[in-house]
């Protein structure tokens, strides 16, 4: 029959419109499926079967990418082009006080942080980034050893 044919094609315009709407892949393993019931209800008038073509192949399809998409993922992260973790290693001057497990301010690369360090550090103090604990700074005062 013909309306069930519409019911496929109706539901893979809705799934790849909803799919088109967001950011994720949320709804194209249903096009798929989608997709092969609508060919098989060229062949068949069983409801049933259209059913049962589109569960498996939209299960298929989901159980094949979603592990290969995982894993490009996890190999293409995006290197860190600004921002605090770029601050390690690097000196700079302490712009406000900074007492034991009270932030202060630090200037690192011309920019002013947030920074935390386990001694007090008085302002004008030349400071050495250790780690960063979110746009946190972690630093200490430069010694003759960090500026080797």
């Amino acid at each position: 029959m013909w309306w069930d044919t519409i019911l496929w094609l109706a539901a893979i315009v809705l799934f790849v419109a909803v799919e088109a709407s967001t950011t994720a892949l949320v709804s194209v393993w249903f096009a798929v499926g989608a997709a092969a019931a609508m060919v098989v209800s060229f062949f068949s008038v069983s409801l049933g079967l259209q059913l049962l073509v589109f569960a498996i192949v939209s299960a298929v399809a989901l159980g094949v990418m979603v592990p290969s998409l995982a894993k490009h993922r996890k190999e293409h992260q995006p290197p860190v082009t600004n921002g605090s973790p770029l601050t390690i290693g690097k000196q700079g001057v302490v712009l406000t006080a900074i007492e034991p497990g009270l932030p202060g301010r630090v200037r690192v690369d011309g920019l002013d942080w947030q920074a935390k360090a386990g001694v007090t550090l008085a302002p004008d103090t030349r400071i050495v980034v250790n780690a960063v604990d979110g746009a946190i700074l972690i630093v200490s005062p430069v010694t003759e050893k960090t500026t080797v």
